[in-house]
């Protein structure tokens, strides 16, 4: 079985951050490409052993501007 998640990638200079934005699990990289594949070995352990997966089709995104 498989799942389709919402990704967000970060720049953090050195490091590429790849977060899970339907259960904030997150994992880093050298690249992007490295940050996306070490997410999803993170994702395939989380779920490993999990037999009830909650049902993410509801996550929404959009953009907000805060004057700061």
């Amino acid at each position: 079985m498989s799942f389709k998640f919402t990704v967000s990638l970060q720049d953090e200079g050195e490091w590429v951050v790849a977060t899970c934005l339907e259960n904030g699990i997150a994992s880093q990289g050298k690249t992007l490409n490295d940050a996306l594949s070490n997410l999803k070995e993170a994702l395939e352990l989380y779920f490993e052993d999990k037999t009830d997966i909650p049902d993410y089709s509801r996550v929404y995104v959009t953009a907000l501007e805060v004057a700061v």
